[in-house]
C-alpha cells in the first residue's frame, strides 16, 4: 500500500514568525539580564539601579542593556572600589557571561512558540 502526502511549505509565512519570535526572545532576554544586573548595581541612592534600561533593534535581532550616569561606567570597570554585600563592579559583565545560556533559551523558546 503507498501513501501519498502533499506538504506546502509558505516560507515567507515561516521566516515571518521566525523573525517576530526572535524579536520577542531578544526583547525578554535582555529585560531578564537587565534584573539580573539591577541587583548586582553598586548602591548609594538607587540612581545607578534606576538608569538601567533595555532595548532591542528589531532590525537587526540585537539588544543592549545600559546604565544610564555620569559614574556608571567607573562602577563598572574599577575594581578597587567597595561595595555592600552583593553589590560589585563588573555588574553588567558577570552578568551577562552567567546568564547567556537562559538568555538563549528564552530567545529559542519564544521562536518554538511562534512556529507553533
Amino acid at each position: 500500500m503507498t501513501q501519498h502526502v502533499r506538504i506546502r511549505w509558505n516560507t515567507q509565512a515561516v521566516e515571518g514568525r521566525t523573525r517576530s519570535g526572535s524579536a520577542r526572545g531578544v526583547r525578554l532576554a535582555v529585560e531578564h539580564l537587565l534584573q539580573v544586573s539591577r541587583a548586582r548595581v553598586p548602591i548609594e541612592e538607587g540612581t545607578l539601579e534606576r538608569s538601567g534600561t533595555a532595548t532591542v533593534d528589531e532590525s537587526s535581532l540585537t539588544g543592549a542593556v545600559a546604565y544610564d550616569t555620569p559614574y556608571a561606567v567607573r562602577q563598572h570597570e574599577d575594581m578597587t572600589l567597595r561595595h555592600d554585600s552583593g553589590r560589585s563592579a563588573k555588574y553588567l559583565e558577570q552578568p551577562l557571561g552567567e546568564e547567556a545560556a537562559t538568555m538563549q533559551q528564552i530567545i529559542a523558546a519564544q521562536v518554538r512558540r511562534a512556529l507553533r
